[in-house]
């Protein structure tokens, strides 16, 4: 789809992390994941809200952490073989869209963890075209820590700067990136620390970014919203579908794109299930 046909929504959502509710609860975050039956429901409820919705989203994507299990944990395989049932339920109609997390490929990635993923739930870094609209899922893991498969950081990186340079001449709409770790929180020279990228990373991606003309930056793992902006570029950070670590309820964003701009907005499950989208970004949609 590289010819723009109007305006267009996706849903984001992010963290369902079957597994971390108990173990947050019980403080044991490396192994009290022996439950996750609040997390089911949750799942349960989001994949029932989109497929109420109408008209339909263009796709769901699911900004990592699939699950809590850590690769070569005891329950990451059940809860993942949950996470599937649950998102089989999804209408044929809007396809999923996976996006590696930590948890799904460990803090510090390897060869094994990073193809056991793949075999699961598809390519960890890949592009897609929406309506003349340019979508880039990346693997975030290895801007956090690549110390243990460096080829396949560098394999990222020279496959990021060829999709760049497609966009570039295929005269896009927008461009769009997916990944799970934030760039930044809410400043671009925030300090460094577990829920968002190191300071000279972070810099180096901001530029490469900013200079491809990316709009916006959609990610999770801080469990709550947050979000900033870096010379026109926004970054949106989305709270879970799962545990919650701040005051969001839990919940999933709408994102609206139009010819000129991205619009979104952060709903909860419940009023997304009930109300569907409000009318306000329903016009947005109805204008050619």
């Amino acid at each position: 789809e590289y010819q723009w046909k109007g305006p267009f929504y996706f849903i984001q959502g992010a963290d369902p992390q079957f597994g971390l509710m108990k173990a947050w609860t019980h403080g044991d975050t490396n192994n009290g994941d022996d439950e996750w039956g609040e997390e089911i429901k949750l799942a349960e409820q989001a994949v029932q809200a989109i497929n109420k919705l109408n008209p339909k989203p263009k796709f769901f994507v699911l900004c990592g952490d699939l699950v809590h299990g850590m690769p070569g944990s005891r329950w990451k395989k059940n809860q993942e073989q949950d996470l599937k049932d649950v998102l089989k339920n999804t209408d044929q109609d809007i396809p999923l869209v996976f996006v590696s997390g930590n948890h799904d490929i460990g803090n510090a990635p390897t060869r094994e963890t990073v193809d056991d993923y793949c075999k699961n739930w598809g390519d960890d870094y890949f592009s897609f075209w929406v309506g003349g609209v340019f979508f880039l899922v990346l693997n975030s893991q290895l801007y956090f820590d690549s110390s243990k498969c460096p080829e396949l950081r560098q394999a990222q990186d020279a496959w990021l700067d060829e999709q760049l340079a497609v966009a570039a001449n295929q005269k896009c709409k927008h461009i769009i990136v997916f990944q799970h770790i934030p760039l930044f929180l809410s400043k671009p020279d925030e300090d460094h620390d577990y829920f968002n990228l190191d300071k000279s990373v972070r810099q180096e991606i901001m530029e490469k970014f900013h200079k491809a003309g990316i709009r916006a930056v959609f990610s999770g793992h801080y469990h709550r919203n947050a979000g900033g902006s870096y010379k026109g570029m926004e970054m949106v950070v989305s709270s879970a579908i799962g545990c919650q670590l701040g005051q969001d309820t839990h919940g999933l964003r709408v994102v609206v794109v139009t010819e000129e701009k991205v619009v979104h907005r952060y709903y909860s499950l419940t009023e997304l299930g009930s109300h569907g989208i409000e009318k306000e970004l329903l016009d947005m949609l109805a204008k050619q």
